[in-house]
């Protein structure tokens, strides 16, 4: 059979004629050409922010598939969203002008997915095996700690699943957990992991991480396994490769090791999710891993202005863990970054509400700008703010469809239907609606399951033909299985939407939504009729239960123009017109539990999230910073963040209104006291702002009069002496407030 993907015959070039250039390499620049054409052998494929990294990928794919170096099943293509899986396949298809498709492309957790139910056998489950999400996890957690009766207040179910986790994510099963770890909680915990492990394999499902974890046991369990995608996958290509974990680092060597044609590409100064388990040095180390390894840099950058890149890109050379490298445009100069200083976060809500309001008059769209913030709590008070002013906005992060509670119970029932052994998910739906099931039947029900190691419904199918139920219970308990057995047969002949409707109707779900007088049931109502709407794209309930596994997202609609709010965290990979970054302050950014528990290693990390907040932007980037911030309910005195000094003075503009302040030599010249001539709170704060412009004052002992002892007075805290001086951050003992750490600008000789 033919390869579907070899070019047409066509008469060969005479020597007097051109080698006519493919299309899909027209317009890449020197290094994108120098990745998409580095084919052979292993390829780290270094792609700075808005470097054009997507279009490298995909055409490096294209060429790879149209020099019939490979067909589609031999290629292996990973990322980790669906929304960039599915990208990947659309501009591939339109590249080589074919559909793609039996092509390995998709998330860490779908192709590990595919993996396993192909081999299901091999790690003790059947190919049906149930997804479980986070939620699930917890619940399972819990239930194991009933059985042990362990204290829940002592040991949270969500706190131990997050350790479990943490050990999937490095590769660890319960036997190969190090000595070290599993002294956690006295050893309870790597107990509760083993239970939990036989528990998952009882219930015939996995959870996320055994989606890679078990995968990797059958390799290393099953050499010929191994050996057979080994040699069925010639070309792998890894997007994000800053975020793999150690479970996904191990999984990728592992399959790459045959033709050793292995392309990673990513950026590791914007690896920002340790959190998660994503490991910076699987970046820094893939020469060592691919001996011989070619490195490509990505460092044209086509987004941002030139002042943009240059304040990141010496931010970023703090850093002492990179592998380097410099962005540079040659569009124009634009805007410098302004940094600007306020009283308290009203104060910053209100200077970036205005900002907004200002450019929104000149005609640049909502949609457009964004406020990217380093913690959840800073969003408060600019939602506040865009209330009053009246400017429609969005915070980006909050609950996601699937994750309602009306859609998560729909799903449920779903789940029994396809997978009768989905006790986690039985159990949730059982009595819900009410139907009289009490706590006390369950508790016989579970206690059979357990010591018959058979699921739920199995228990409840050899309890109903005796008394050990009582009659209402046990009628209740026959009369939903019977449901279920019904729509299990209604499935082989419905399609899954339709069938969605039969059960939300016949197991009374509805009719308990309608009947609810709570203000939210109306929308909870509308929901479940989208739940519907969504499983008309499946051909079949299955596929529609993986989908909701692996991919939680919901689509918003993008035609309503909204400002954004989000985390940092949750920006990286957007870009906007105009970035605001409020919150520079030591303690809030870089984060200080971050730098507790991480040290030097954090606070690279910090840095490299500044890094990406800043490379958000387009055209222009303000960072802002408070000498006072409300943080969970208590006012606390504020210094500038490290990363405001570590900023190229070059390209930030220290922007001062009326000129009250003005830089000269790199000192603040005062030249009036910023709390004279007092006319209004707006008026005060601005003069506040004015007195902050510079981060980089610099006092001395000699200098100004300002020294170790010098008494001084602070607007807020009132009159104290200097205790110690650190460039511009001062220790002062007040009178009244005790110790403070202090800005010196923000401080008068008394």
């Amino acid at each position: 059979m033919s390869d579907p993907f070899e070019l047409a015959d066509e008469p060969a070039p005479s020597a007097t004629q051109p080698v006519r250039e493919a299309p899909y390499l027209q317009g890449l620049n020197e290094s994108q050409r120098e990745a998409v054409e580095a084919i052979e052998g292993p390829v780290l494929v270094l792609a700075g922010a808005g470097t054009g990294k997507t279009r490298v990928l995909t055409t490096r794919l294209a060429h790879i598939l149209m020099q019939n170096r490979a067909n589609l099943g031999e290629m292996l293509a990973v990322t980790f969203t669906n929304k960039a899986a599915g990208e990947m396949k659309e501009r591939v298809s339109h590249l080589v002008g074919r559909p793609v498709e039996g092509w390995w492309v998709g998330t860490f957790h779908a192709i590990g997915a595919r993996i396993l139910r192909a081999n299901a056998e091999l790690v003790g489950l059947t190919p049906k095996f149930t997804i479980l999400d986070a939620d699930d996890q917890v619940r399972l957690i819990k239930q194991l700690l009933d059985v042990h009766d362990i204290d829940e207040k002592r040991y949270p179910p969500r706190a131990i699943s997050g350790i479990i986790q943490r050990w999937k994510d490095r590769g660890f099963l319960p036997d190969k957990v190090p000595t070290s770890d599993a002294e956690h909680g006295d050893g309870k915990v790597l107990d509760l992991y083993q239970d939990y492990q036989a528990r998952l394999q009882t219930l015939n499902a996995v959870d996320f991480g055994d989606l890679l974890l078990l995968c990797l046991k059958l390799f290393q369990e099953n050499p010929e396994v191994l050996k057979q995608y080994q040699r069925r996958f010639r070309y792998v290509l890894v997007d994000e490769y800053q975020d793999t974990n150690v479970a996904q680092y191990l999984w990728l060597r592992l399959l790459g090791q045959e033709h050793r044609n292995v392309c990673c590409v990513g950026d590791d100064d914007q690896s920002i999710y340790s959190w998660r388990g994503a490991e910076v040095g699987n970046i820094l180390r893939f020469e060592e891993d691919f001996p011989g390894a070619r490195v490509v840099r990505l460092e044209r950058n086509y987004r941002s202005t030139p002042h943009i890149l240059a304040a990141a890109s010496e931010l970023i050379k703090f850093n002492e863990g990179r592998l380097g490298k410099t962005l540079w445009t040659d569009v124009n100069e634009g805007e410098k970054i302004r940094v600007r200083g306020v009283w308290d976060g009203e104060a910053e809500a209100r200077l970036i509400g205005e900002e907004i309001e200002a450019y929104q008059v000149k005609g640049e769209n909502l949609r457009n700008m964004a406020v990217l913030v380093r913690a959840g709590f800073q969003t408060r008070e600019f939602e506040e703010r865009f209330i009053t002013l009246g400017v429609p906005y969005r915070v980006i992060g909050g609950p996601r469809f699937y994750e309602r509670q009306e859609i998560r119970d729909a799903v449920a029932y779903l789940r029994v239907v396809s997978q009768p052994d989905d006790d986690l998910a039985f159990e949730r739906i059982v009595n819900t609606p009410t139907r009289g099931i009490g706590k006390t039947s369950l508790q016989v029900i579970h206690v059979y399951a357990r010591a018959e190691r058979i699921s739920l419904t199995r228990a409840i199918t050899a309890l109903s033909e005796t008394d050990e139920l009582r009659p209402q219970a046990r009628k209740a308990l026959t009369d939903i299985m019977a449901m279920f057995d019904r729509w299990r047969m209604q499935s082989a002949t419905q399609v899954p939407a339709e069938l969605c409707k039969q059960i939300l109707e016949d197991s009374g779900y509805i009719d308990m939504w309608r009947a609810k007088k709570d203000p939210d049931a109306p929308g909870r109502l509308d929901n479940l009729k989208e739940l519907v709407v969504a499983l008309e794209d499946f051909e079949t309930l299955g596929a529609f239960l993986e989908h909701v596994s692996l991919v939680m997202e919901n689509e918003e609609r993008s035609d309503i123009d909204k400002v954004n709010i989000m985390t940092l965290h949750g920006a990286k990979g957007l870009e906007f017109q105009t970035v605001f970054l409020p919150g520079w302050e030591e303690g809030l950014f870089p984060n200080q539990r971050s730098l507790d528990e991480g040290g030097l290693a954090s606070l690279e990390e910090e840095r490299r999230l500044a890094y990406v907040g800043i490379t958000r932007a387009r055209v222009r980037a303000m960072v802002s910073f408070a000498a006072n911030r409300r943080v969970y309910g208590q006012w606390q005195s504020q210094t500038p963040s490290r990363f405001v000094d570590e900023l190229p003075a070059e390209h930030i503009d220290m922007f001062s209104e009326s000129g009250v302040y003005a830089r000269r030599d790199g000192m603040l010249n005062q030249t009036e006291d910023p709390f004279a001539n007092v006319d209004g709170v707006g008026r005060s704060r601005r003069r506040m702002v004015e007195a902050t412009q510079s981060p980089r004052f610099k006092p001395e002992g000699d200098g100004e009069g300002l020294g170790v002892g010098t008494r001084i007075f602070h607007q807020k805290f009132g009159y104290g002496r200097v205790l110690t001086i650190d460039g511009d951050k001062l220790e002062i003992d007040f009178e009244k407030a005790g110790q403070k750490r202090v800005m010196a600008s923000f401080v008068l000789l008394a």
